[in-house]
């Protein structure tokens, strides 16, 4: 393991070939299903094709965290030099056995790299959109730009994750940056989508706009936590509910908890981290949750009263699954299945906030806007 190059950039053009392979069955079911159709029409269905996957990619970036396979492949971009691990079969299986249960096995390999193809899959669909908007939708060119050069910054925090040894903060950065990729890609299918048809944004009252945004910016921050719960592997810190190591308040070390420059498993000193520290990472977690559920709740009934019903809908289903797979990751003992679907359900509720804020715009209530003009005239 340390012997190997961090950075072998070798199999790069063999890996951008492959991504470009990949792209051709996306790229080719838009154009073949929408041929008769507009430019403008066909951007849309690929833009929504490139959000699904990229979903896809931010359950398996966790699916690849959960199994333990940041480091299958201790290089970047390729796999020991190679673009494959079966190229890098010989300096996997002896990794392997010198190490039998990791961080290197020819299974965590294959999930590694099958994450790499995946992101340069996005990449390319992202870069593709841009390149279409920048030729045939002008008016349309900043967020398709945007998520361009997210996507690179997105494939910055991916390598640094490899090279830098699961070093937590990079870690917590790329889950976000992840999130953030989607949100840029709704606000662009949302954009896409008002100016084809020619429709108007919903004009909602301001408080409901604002508290919207309020409610975005607290699942934002929550799932930040929920990464550094997740980077730091203190999910089981705490391993009941509602309370913690048979307390409400257990024993917590909250200056180590948050040293945010320090490598995984150590605090700011190169000390072994306290399980105290664990402990307290865990509880912010839990206690920050209040505040983004009320907001959620407010904010669900606020779009009900208003006629939104669906994305009221959404939020509270979403909500439910949340605390359900927040509760099971404790109890039961971090199960795949929930802790996929913690990630998921908090990527589909920053969606859905993202949805209904690009769709509707604040407007002022009637009688601040009949006291405005009585001054006015």
């Amino acid at each position: 393991m340390n012997e190997v190059s961090l950075f072998n950039i070798a199999p790069l053009l063999q890996l951008l070939a492959l991504a470009v392979l990949l792209a051709i069955a996306p790229l080719s079911w838009v154009w073949m299903k929408n041929r008769h159709t507009q430019v403008s029409h066909r951007m849309r269905h690929l833009t929504l094709i490139t959000l699904f996957l990229t979903f896809d990619l931010v359950l398996f970036g966790a699916f690849t965290r959960l199994t333990d396979s940041g480091l299958g492949c201790p290089d970047w971009p390729g796999c020991y030099g190679h673009a494959s691990p079966v190229g890098a079969s010989q300096a996997i299986a002896t990794a392997q056995s010198a190490m039998p249960t990791g961080p290197v096995t020819l299974k965590k390999s294959w999930i590694e790299m099958i994450h790499r193809y995946l992101a340069m899959l996005v990449g390319i669909l992202i870069l593709t959109l841009a390149a279409f908007t920048w030729r045939t939708e002008r008016s349309l060119w900043v967020w398709p730009s945007l998520t361009l050069v997210w996507v690179c910054v997105q494939g910055t925090f991916g390598a640094l994750t490899v090279t830098m040894k699961l070093f937590p903060l990079i870690v917590t950065l790329h889950l976000l940056g992840g999130m953030l990729l989607l949100v840029f890609l709704m606000v662009q299918l949302v954009r896409q989508r008002h100016a084809n048809n020619h429709a108007s944004l919903q004009a909602v009252p301001v408080w409901l706009y604002l508290l919207t945004l309020a409610c975005f910016l607290s699942v934002l921050i929550q799932t930040g936590l929920g990464a550094w719960v997740s980077s730091n592997y203190a999910v089981l810190a705490c391993d009941t509910y509602p309370m913690c190591q048979n307390s409400w308040w257990p024993d917590m070390n909250m200056d180590k908890a948050f040293e945010f420059w320090r490598g995984l498993g150590l605090d700011a000193d190169g000390q072994a981290l306290p399980f105290q520290a664990l402990t307290a990472i865990h509880m912010v977690h839990r206690w920050h949750a209040l505040l983004p559920a009320l907001l959620l709740l407010l904010v669900a009934a606020g779009w009900w009263h208003r006629g939104l019903k669906t994305p009221a809908r959404l939020l509270s289903a979403l909500l439910l699954l949340q605390f359900a797979t927040g509760i099971s990751n404790a109890v039961l003992g971090w199960p795949m299945l929930a802790a996929l679907l913690h990630t998921g359900s908090a990527a589909a509720l920053l969606l859905v906030l993202t949805w209904t804020l690009a769709s509707t715009r604040p407007r002022r209530s009637d009688r601040i806007a009949a006291t405005f003009n009585r001054h006015m005239l």
